[in-house]
């Protein structure tokens, strides 16, 4: 999907897949952002990520691209609102994936949100285990980001 082609403000509500997930993290919210942001860093902390490396600084219209899960992902960011809210989106292997994250600070805690949405022939053609497949990884992603948000020994590239 290009950036010219489709902007999207939120996930596709159509879509056969869509997920919700959400995670209390007891770190601050500046933390919580920088880690998830540090793209380039992923691999480091997201061990379903093979690789990760974006084409520029982290804002509307950057891509990004990454492997997870066998597939090579190229993704675009359309919307930015630091340090509470990324979405991007991205197709790899006839799935176009939007991705929807959303952080809100408690004290020194931050409450994560997210949600996503596939569609595509290979999605249509396989739905329950697609579902499947996606609420895994999400829970995966959401539990990594709190251990290592958590923890003290990450080093942020950026920082």
């Amino acid at each position: 999907m290009s950036h010219s082609e489709h902007t999207p403000s939120g996930i596709d509500e159509t879509a056969p897949v869509t997920s919700r997930h959400s995670i209390r993290i007891a770190a601050p919210i500046e933390r919580v952002w920088r880690l998830h942001t540090d793209i380039d860093a992923w691999p480091s902390w997201q061990t379903d990520i093979g690789s990760a490396r974006i084409d520029g600084p982290v804002t509307p219209g950057s891509t990004f691209h990454w492997t997870s899960a066998g597939l090579t992902i190229g993704s675009t960011i359309h919307v930015v609102e630091a340090p509470g809210r990324i979405l991007w989106a991205g197709t790899a292997h006839g799935i176009t994936a939007i991705h929807d994250w959303r952080f809100e600070a408690h004290g020194d805690e931050t409450q994560v949100h997210n949600a996503e949405s596939w569609s595509g022939d290979p999605v249509d053609a396989d739905t329950e285990n697609m579902r499947k497949l996606l609420v895994q990884s999400l829970d995966s992603w959401l539990d990594r980001l709190r251990h290592t948000a958590e923890g003290s020994t990450h080093t942020l590239t950026g920082a």
